[in-house]
């Protein structure tokens, strides 16, 4: 039986976005633009469904639909309503008028490295073994990674994600983020004889030994992070009467230590790189005795992403970082651009495009953080090749090869 393509029906209110148009006789002709005019309806706050529409209309609809030539052959636009839907039908035409009003062909620059770094990966890959060796539920605490679909997809295959341990059932399996946790939570662990597999990244790990390590030697341990991100509270957690917390280069300038002679610094893994530098030279001006890691704690990934970001961000119009508004290292590519001189949007997917920013933008820089997938910035590029056509440039400032491996209990094939 062929497929039944034709439009539904949206309820009054309510505005169909074409993710095809239907062109009797012929290949269907995509909407890879479709979810910047649903991100701009839903800003307006109306409801929205996705489904294909006719090239012509469908009986029974107001619809409006077009066609602009892309990178990979014709790219359509649609939107329909209910007939005479006062509300809907003037919304769902000011949507489209926007985004045609900022259809044109662009340069695309990305930045590489983007996307999932090692760490990333490697948590997520856990949870993902987890579930096919036992099945749901299993309970993460906290979000594995802070990426809302990659959250998402993972409690679509049977993950539980919880605040605290106090979600978690005596005796249960639970995954611990990548963002490490305090010897409190895995005391707590212990004792409610919960199962646990440790995801913390590798790179964080590092950081909580170096605290233990300061703070065994005497020293007052000033850990330069945002006070409240899970990274921190771990790291805090390692030794807490000998940690302070320093967000930034105001707060180093008026933090004070009991024996100025005996003072270390950590960071955060995932902080800008020439802010962290800006906070450590202020404390280095004012305890000169200062000691810090062997290595730098910021991360390879975040380093080499705020990096790459940097170097598309000098041509570029506007640059788009895809992540999720709690990843601190997104956020910070973000900020990274703009000391730059550029205008910078996070964006968790491509419906969050506002078209005002493509107003006037010509080139695009396109990055995305260490937790967000790969995937997004494809379709974030399909959707402004949708938009008129799209050259793509790739600029890589480093290739990255490091890789972490699982867990000892996930490494066999017992399931």
């Amino acid at each position: 039986m062929p497929e039944d393509r034709t439009a539904p029906i949206p309820q009054p209110g309510a505005v169909l976005v074409a993710d095809e148009l239907i062109v009797p006789g012929g290949p269907p002709v995509r909407c890879p633009a479709a979810g910047l005019v649903e991100g701009d309806l839903r800003r307006r706050g109306v409801l929205v469904v996705r489904g294909p529409l006719g090239h012509q209309g469908d009986p029974g609809l107001d619809s409006l639909t077009v066609t602009v030539s892309g990178a990979n052959g014709p790219a359509g636009l649609g939107v329909a309503t209910v007939r005479d839907d006062i509300t809907a039908w003037p919304a769902a035409r000011a949507a489209l008028g926007a985004c045609l009003a900022v259809a044109r062909p662009r340069l695309v620059l990305l930045a590489a490295p983007r996307s999932f770094c090692a760490g990333v990966e490697r948590a997520i890959e856990i949870v993902a073994e987890v579930l096919r060796r036992r099945g749901g539920p299993i309970y993460v605490r906290k979000q594995i990674v802070h990426n809302a679909h990659v959250v998402a997809d993972l409690a679509g295959r049977g993950a539980v994600f919880v605040e605290e341990l106090a979600e978690v059932p005596d005796g249960a399996t639970v995954v611990f983020s990548a963002h490490g946790v305090s010897p409190a939570v895995r005391e707590d662990a212990a004792r409610r004889g919960l199962d646990v597999i440790d995801a913390t990244c590798p790179l964080v790990t590092k950081v909580h030994a170096e605290a233990r390590r300061f703070a065994g030697r005497g020293d007052t341990v000033l850990l330069i992070g945002h006070e409240g991100h899970e990274e921190v509270e771990g790291t805090y957690g390692e030794a807490p009467r000998e940690t302070i917390v320093v967000a930034d280069a105001a707060e180093a300038a008026l933090v004070s230590v009991p024996d100025p002679s005996r003072v270390s610094y950590l960071t955060q893994t995932t902080l800008a790189v020439d802010e962290a530098q800006e906070v450590v030279d202020v404390l280095r001006g004012r305890f000169p005795a200062l000691r810090g890691p062997g290595t730098d704690d910021i991360c390879y990934a975040t380093t080499n992403r705020q990096q790459a970001v940097a170097a598309i961000a000098r041509e570029s119009d506007v640059v788009l970082v895809v992540g999720s508004a709690n990843s601190s290292n997104s956020m910070r590519m973000v900020e990274l651009a703009r000391r730059h001189g550029t205008s910078s949007h996070l964006i968790d997917d491509a419906s969050d495009i506002r078209p005002e920013w493509l107003a006037r933008a010509g080139v695009v820089g396109l990055s995305a953080g260490a937790s967000a997938p790969p995937y997004l910035v494809d379709a974030v590029v399909a959707a402004l090749d949708g938009l008129g056509g799209v050259t793509v440039e790739e600029r890589e400032v480093t290739h990255e090869t490091i890789r972490f491996t699982l867990p000892a209990a996930l490494r066999g094939k017992g399931q």
